[in-house]
């Protein structure tokens, strides 16, 4: 398991349609945002990152990653 994150779900729910259009709210760029868009090397992930999108997008961390522990 490890950590997931929830940054389709959220994009959805604020019909944000594609990395692009969250590239223009966030100023973040594509690789930082494709690791999440394919929740792939979470571990990776910079902080300020997810703290970017949060604040961009008014949601609390804890809603956009979460960790589960593994088995």
């Amino acid at each position: 398991m490890g950590i997931e994150n929830n940054l389709r779900i959220i994009m959805a729910k604020q019909r944000i349609d594609n990395v692009s259009e969250l590239i223009s709210i966030t100023g973040l760029s594509r690789n930082a945002l494709n690791k999440l868009w394919h929740n792939e090397n979470m571990d990776s992930v910079k902080l300020g990152t997810l703290l970017t999108i949060c604040d961009k997008l008014n949601i609390n961390l804890s809603e956009l990653i979460e960790y589960k522990p593994k088995a």
